[in-house]
């Protein structure tokens, strides 16, 4: 059985260590790779610059405040994109703002989860973000 590849798009130090963390505690074994902004994010997936040699993505974890290029903007250009518009994207952010909700969606996003605050519901959040998509639900590949 091969790994499974996750890219989390990630400036959050603290979420970063903590999605680390839960999925390091899981029961599959996954390569999770981090970037922290958006421009890094499409250069990974484009395998550019640094990123020449970076695994393709089973999923992305994509946060959508996010420096230098944000989350919508990098949505809208993964979707845009033949070669990556049918990776899974998981939304994985703050805002509970509705307007942010719709525009994930009208963006085709996967699905759309609101980090919580208190530590354990987020490590438990991970663990079920890490049971469905990769115990239950069927991934494109390559």
């Amino acid at each position: 059985m091969r790994s499974i590849e996750i890219l989390l798009v990630e400036d959050n130090p603290g979420d970063i260590r903590l999605t680390q963390e839960a999925f390091k505690d899981g029961n599959l074994i996954n390569n999770l790779n981090v970037v922290r902004n958006g421009v890094e994010a499409l250069a990974f997936l484009r395998q550019k610059g640094k990123h020449q040699e970076a695994p393709r993505p089973d999923i992305i974890l994509l946060d959508l405040n996010l420096p230098l290029k944000d989350g919508r903007e990098v949505l809208a250009e993964i979707k845009a994109d033949d070669d990556l518009k049918r990776i899974p994207i998981i939304i994985l952010t703050t805002s509970t703002n509705q307007e942010d909700i719709f525009a994930a969606y009208d963006l085709h996003a996967n699905c759309y989860i609101t980090k919580p605050l208190d530590m354990r519901r987020f490590i438990d959040i991970v663990r079920t973000i890490q049971g469905f998509w990769f115990q239950i639900v069927r991934l494109p590949s390559e």
